[in-house]
């Protein structure tokens, strides 16, 4: 999936070797893109926004799928959906899409705090220490979760397509042929990947959690929950920071935790998913200059 200045773009490979294509030209909400300007409140939006568009994509893949599996072109078509379905149909999505943002959040904020407050709970009484084994605990079962995940064969694959997205928009930003060759040249890590995101959100939480005193694993609990958009805000900006600063020689050491991570989150595509890819970004890249065009403003990419 690439996401230009107007539209989302996904692409998928049937069975037939034909690509199906999801196409969603953004929609300017005023009251969102006044929040989006608005500095730590903006990570919180477009983190929640992150995760209503990929829902709606992956689901677009899994649909697809599935229609192959049913017999795919051999099955009827059904009627173009009214506009309450269709209203419905987004509102269900959206609701996924966030849902299961908050629940993992919750998961891999307060797990990790039961654990230490279980192992390690009276061995001392520095909280700070306290929040570091948090932490340290938190990053242990974060690359273990990713790490088994990546196993599956359905979440390797989805990795590879993952690096291959990686590839495009490097070669695109090198200037490179934009070839099937050419691309494959290129890093499958990027410093843009939302995976930085991730390894920015345990350290910043650790420091955050660092300034609150508690007394009790409920009042631990309170904070941990209370602090989520807290952390969530205060991460997004530090991950603009080390975007903006990640030509200079020494502030871009800043951004290698993310890259780190992208080492478990993404994986050496084929190909053939460097075509998709191409594909994909192509298409983007076509729509997104039409609509530029109409209204006269250069577009720019994203992955």
């Amino acid at each position: 999936m690439f996401a230009g200045q107007k539209v989302n773009v996904t692409a998928v490979r049937r069975k037939n070797s034909e690509l199906a294509f999801l196409e969603i030209p953004k929609e300017e909400i005023p009251w969102v893109q006044t929040l989006k300007k608005i500095p730590f409140v903006r990570g919180i939006v477009a983190i929640l926004e992150s995760s209503v568009k990929g829902t709606r994509h992956l689901n677009f893949s899994a649909d697809i799928f599935a229609e192959e599996e049913e017999g795919g072109e051999a099955k009827s078509k059904p009627k173009e959906p009214g506009f309450f379905e269709r209203f419905g149909l987004v509102l269900g999505v959206a609701a996924v899409g966030i849902l299961s943002f908050v629940a993992s959040k919750l998961i891999f904020t307060l797990v990790p705090m039961f654990v230490e407050q279980f192992l390690f709970y009276g061995l001392f009484s520095n909280y700070i220490l306290h929040n570091l084994v948090e932490g340290v605990i938190k990053i242990v079962l974060l690359l273990g979760y990713l790490y088994a995940i990546g196993l599956t064969p359905p979440v390797k694959r989805l990795f590879m397509y993952h690096g291959a997205e990686h590839k495009v928009i490097s070669a695109y930003e090198g200037g490179s042929d934009m070839s099937v060759a050419d691309v494959q040249k290129y890093s499958r890590l990027h410093y843009r990947c939302g995976s930085s995101f991730i390894v920015f959100t345990v350290i910043i939480g650790v420091i955050i959690y660092s300034f609150f005193d508690y007394h009790s694993w409920q009042e631990r609990m309170m904070q941990r929950i209370i602090l989520i958009p807290v952390v969530i805000g205060v991460s997004y900006e530090v991950l603009k920071f080390t975007n903006s600063v990640r030509a200079l020689p020494i502030l871009r050491y800043l951004g290698y935790p993310g890259l780190w991570l992208q080492k478990l989150t993404t994986k050496e595509p084929d190909d053939s998913m460097v075509e998709v890819s191409l594909a994909s970004f192509n298409r983007m890249m076509e729509l997104d200059r039409e609509l530029a065009a109409e209204q006269s403003v250069q577009p720019s990419y994203a992955s």
